[in-house]
């Protein structure tokens, strides 16, 4: 089992460590319910150190990139990045990452834990046809931690000269020295609140922890993380996304880029799939008396099963149970009834919009 930096930090301050995509990570510290709040209402602090990194190099990187995803990394300016699907010929998804413009000619791929060793035996696997590409997988160096909330800015702006406010969504500033750590400082996360990602030198990455801690910053665990992208509508891969859910049957439409692209792999499937319309498709839904999870039977007016459950939760901030499942496109209509089956009981659900939550 892999760890982190600050895995041993987790152990003797209450962690609750549970196997997460290859790493030892802590799932809580005592109350996911708590961590959540602390996220939407004030400002948290997690260890996604077990992200993946990859460095991409040479004056082909945008191009190589270009090809391998479903939007357009070319089109950043140094100091921006992207959020992107990456497929196979059929469609389906390889895995869904960030892509960081450092400069004209390097980028860095942002990728989930679980799909580390995959997709870079994908990436390896494309270069061929582009000599000057430099590749560079640097995922047991960089710590990554994510301040989230909308006290976010208001804990880091003092341990910085970088003007916070003027940082925009999806923008970064390699080099920032945040007390006396240099890091990559980027305006992203995957919560719905504002907040921070820094990239961080491993072996610094535990004392820029601390100092955030004694800050203020609240530890929050992966159960947290996952309630509150879930309220947010952000797509976990291996849920809503998967090598059988294309991103647009997730609703990722905006990122694949068709008419702007001529040629990345899976397009032909994914123009395909457009043109002829979709069959299915991922779906909000309100449940009515208990809590959906991952895999369990969504069924018609009828009874009969029609669907499955992606994620499922009770939403701390809307105070009821909600879940995404993947439903044939003719029951996806807001308002629609269904009904999933929890534990042996057919438990009325509602096709509702999303995402559940968004901050104002």
């Amino acid at each position: 089992m892999k760890t982190t930096p600050i895995t041993e930090w987790h152990q003797n301050h209450g962690g609750k460590l549970v196997e997460f995509g290859g790493f030892y990570m802590p799932i809580d510290y005592g109350s996911i319910k708590d961590e959540h709040i602390a996220v939407r209402e004030r400002v948290g602090i997690f260890d996604v150190s077990h992200m993946g990194e990859f460095l991409v190099r040479g004056p082909e990187a945008a191009e190589y990139l270009d090809y391998l995803v479903t939007n357009i990394p070319s089109g950043l300016e140094p100091g921006q990045a992207l959020y992107s699907p990456m497929c196979y010929p059929d469609g389906g998804t390889v895995d869904d990452l960030l892509i960081y413009r450092i400069s004209d000619t390097e980028f860095m791929m942002v990728v989930n834990a679980s799909n580390i060793d995959k997709d870079w035996a994908w990436v390896m696997d494309h270069k061929s046809d582009w000599s000057s590409l430099e590749l560079t997988n640097v995922s047991d160096t960089m710590g990554l931690l994510a301040i989230q909330g909308p006290k976010a800015q208001e804990l880091l702006q003092p341990l910085t000269t970088i003007n916070l406010s003027g940082l925009g969504y999806y923008h970064f500033v390699p080099g920032t020295v945040i007390t006396d750590v240099s890091v990559l400082l980027s305006r992203t996360g995957y919560t719905g609140e504002d907040g921070f990602e820094l990239y961080v030198a491993a072996p610094e990455a535990l004392a820029l922890w601390e100092q955030l801690v004694d800050r203020g910053a609240l530890p929050i665990g992966l159960g947290a993380r996952d309630t509150l992208r879930l309220e947010a509508r952000l797509p976990l891969y291996g849920h809503e996304l998967s090598e059988s859910i294309t991103p647009l049957e997730a609703g990722l439409g905006p990122f694949v880029r068709l008419k702007n692209k001529t040629n990345f792999i899976g397009r032909d499937a994914l123009e395909r799939q457009k043109s002829q319309g979709l069959t299915r498709k991922i779906v909000g839904l309100e449940i009515h008396g208990g809590i959906a999870r991952a895999g369990y039977q969504v069924s018609d007016s009828t009874g009969q099963v029609v669907g499955v459950v992606t994620s499922g939760t009770y939403s701390p901030t809307l105070k009821t149970a909600i879940a995404l499942a993947l439903v044939p496109l003719e029951l996806a209509s807001i308002g629609t009834g269904l009904a999933v089956n929890i534990r042996g009981r057919e438990v009325l659900a509602t096709v509702v919009k999303t995402p559940f939550y968004r901050r104002t």
